[in-house]
């Protein structure tokens, strides 16, 4: 495998058309909101779909879904065990070893890092890839529906509809993602280019199989990735500096399309901006 030669910076902008983009299961799956009203999706929600991108692409994945299991085990702990590197390196009591085998099998590891906290071993890998909680560019409105059921969860004679619940979405929003790719931690996890250009044709094709009743297909959309590589390992600039290059204004009072935005990208000398339509 290559290595990882130059600091990455990047933005991925989406657009959310009647869709509940996270819920917060805290606040009956209402679409996340901070306390002055911008919509949020948690880097959580973003990196499990990051991963089954990956997944689908034909990469072995660490933390996997249970219903996109691959590889027939149950736990993370079945398939930490199951690996033979890790294992002689638990027997040789030699963390290091155990945390390169991982890092060596699984590309969500070497990315974005994992605990290893079982109750043979305890160890941990940080990973050069880090994704903030994205955020929409304005005030979000929520509209909520009531929904009523209509069949029986139980065996009885008479249908019971008096069960009640709530479907909540938001009309339409522009979100920003922004994330960074660093090269010393890539280094120590192995991360290399190629692992770079993958993490990129996954947030271009970020919503791809990922519909469902709250996000159906279309209401999703990634409508651009801004991809900045630095001249130097290190970076040449602060990821903050990066991101706020990109300038992003409502040319109407309700925007409804992503169309209705204003973008205008700043440069920096010597840094590589490279932009890329989404899917």
């Amino acid at each position: 495998m290559g290595e990882f030669t130059n600091k990455i910076d990047f933005e991925v902008l989406v657009m959310v058309k009647n869709a509940n983009p996270n819920g917060d299961p805290l606040n009956g799956n209402r679409p996340r909101e901070t306390y002055d009203g911008f919509g949020e999706i948690s880097d959580v929600c973003i990196k499990r779909k990051i991963r089954n991108r990956l997944q689908d692409m034909g990469q072995k994945i660490f933390i996997q879904s249970d219903e996109r299991s691959d590889d027939g085990f149950r736990s993370l702990a079945d398939r930490a065990k199951g690996n033979a590197d890790m294992q002689k390196a638990l027997k040789d009591k030699d963390r290091e070893a155990y945390a390169k085998a991982a890092c060596e099998t699984w590309i969500d590891v070497r990315s974005f890092g994992q605990v290893f906290a079982f109750k043979d071993t305890s160890a941990g890998v940080r990973g050069p890839v880090s994704i903030h909680s994205a955020f929409s560019v304005l005030p979000v409105s929520i509209n909520s529906m009531q929904i009523t059921k209509s069949v029986n969860s139980e065996t009885k004679e008479v249908k019971d509809s008096s069960t009640m619940g709530m479907k909540h979405k938001i009309y339409s929003a522009l979100y920003v993602i922004k994330g960074s790719i660093n090269h010393q931690l890539a280094g120590k996890t192995g991360f290399s280019d190629e692992d770079a250009e993958k993490i990129k044709e996954a947030l271009r094709t970020l919503f791809v199989n990922d519909s469902s009743s709250a996000r159906p297909d279309g209401s999703m959309e990634v409508c651009k990735v801004y991809w900045w590589k630095h001249n130097c390992p290190m970076g040449q600039y602060s990821s903050a500096k990066v991101h706020r290059l990109i300038k992003i204004s409502a040319r109407t009072d309700d925007p409804k399309e992503f169309e209705d935005y204003d973008i205008v990208i700043d440069t920096l000398p010597d840094l590589m901006l490279e932009e890329i339509e989404g899917i």
